[in-house]
């Protein structure tokens, strides 16, 4: 009698560890739509396989909950959406929901981002919408929070690589991206603004200037240089891409009028640093902000190839722009007669044909 109870048992077991083992490597019944599911923040495993049941994703509730048991899902479930889709099974979302694998976006912040294109890359995936964007990086309170002293958050949000996951709240994607900047902004540079007697928005407002005017790297710390001494000078900064902050993305060509036009930005008005950052500044820049090169340069202009001409005295800077006008005009010159030829040449074509 006891054997035929032992052998019983046996076959019960047998049949429920087949059972198990069918139910979770068996399709998802919902074919292989793909369905995102939302794990709330705080909620504990029992409350997410509610979720996932009640989505028709699950079969056998018992059964996952006992299966999360052994693996230890039931301590701790990362919260957020999830893709779910009905190829994958049971034990594929068992391991979905282990592994943490919610819905990313990668958000790529680049060196000389303003506020207008982050904003921009935010509202693309959803993150939060312009106008909400607009009033978070202006907002005193939030400004407090992360103990910025300046008009906004431009120029606080380090260029990286973010992954943020669907649905956080706008207020932790940039305070991820502000305690991203605090870390590499390290204790070294920190004692090396003391030492210069600059705050944190001053040389993040100079390295942002750096940002938008250097394009070759070993030329940073001279355009560094020469604003520094025009500061030392109380000469105008006069930096172009201050003019047009807050009027139309840098990338525009910049005019006269621009450089005229009074905002409490344009160093061609104003005196001294502006009163915040323009861009977002790399780790090159702020570097480059505390650790000008030691050259007298006052003026520099393009060389139209990406470099610049740097001089100390005006009548230097004269010739400089002189000779950056005059190599402008002969490229000009030669794009039209290149632009003549093929004209000419399709011309030539064209009665070829006839």
């Amino acid at each position: 009698m006891k054997r035929n109870f032992i052998i019983i048992i046996f076959c019960l077991v047998f049949l429920y560890a087949a059972y198990a083992a069918v139910e979770f490597i068996a399709p998802l019944p919902e074919g292989t739509k793909t369905r995102e599911v939302q794990i709330p923040k705080g909620a504990t495993f029992r409350q997410a396989v509610e979720i996932l049941a009640k989505e028709n994703l699950i079969r056998d509730k018992n059964l996952f909950i006992f299966a999360g048991r052994l693996t230890g899902l039931h301590r701790k479930i990362r919260a957020g959406y999830y893709s779910i889709t009905g190829a994958m099974n049971p034990m594929s979302v068992l391991m979905l929901l282990k592994n943490g694998q919610i819905i990313e976006y990668d958000i790529t912040i680049v060196e000389g981002d303003s506020l207008l294109e982050i904003g921009e890359k935010l509202a693309e995936r959803n993150i939060v919408d312009r106008e909400g964007f607009e009033e978070l990086s202006t907002d005193k309170s939030f400004l407090r929070a992360y103990n910025i002293d300046a008009p906004s958050i431009e120029g606080y949000i380090f260029p990286d690589t973010y992954k943020l996951p669907k649905g956080i709240e706008p207020e932790n994607a940039l305070g991820m991206m502000i305690n991203s900047l605090r870390e590499k902004y390290s204790e070294k540079l920190r004692a090396r603004a003391a030492e210069l007697g600059f705050s944190e928005r001053e040389v993040l407002t100079l390295a942002s200037i750096i940002e938008k005017e250097a394009i070759i790297n070993s030329e940073r710390q001279l355009i560094s240089a020469v604003y520094h001494n025009r500061l030392k000078k109380r000469m105008p900064l006069q930096a172009d891409p201050t003019a047009v902050y807050g009027i139309k993305r840098s990338s525009e060509r910049i005019t006269m009028s621009d450089l005229k036009r009074k905002t409490p930005y344009n160093t061609y008005i104003i005196k001294g640093l502006p009163p915040g950052p323009i861009a977002s500044p790399g780790i090159k820049s702020i570097t480059a902000a505390l650790y000008p090169a030691d050259m007298a340069y006052i003026y520099f202009v393009s060389n139209n190839d990406g470099s610049h001409q740097f001089s100390v005295t005006a009548d230097e800077h004269v010739k400089a722009v002189e000779a950056y006008r005059e190599k402008k005009q002969r490229e000009k010159e030669m794009q039209k007669q290149m632009d003549n030829k093929e004209k000419n040449k399709g011309n030539g074509n064209k009665n070829g044909d006839s």
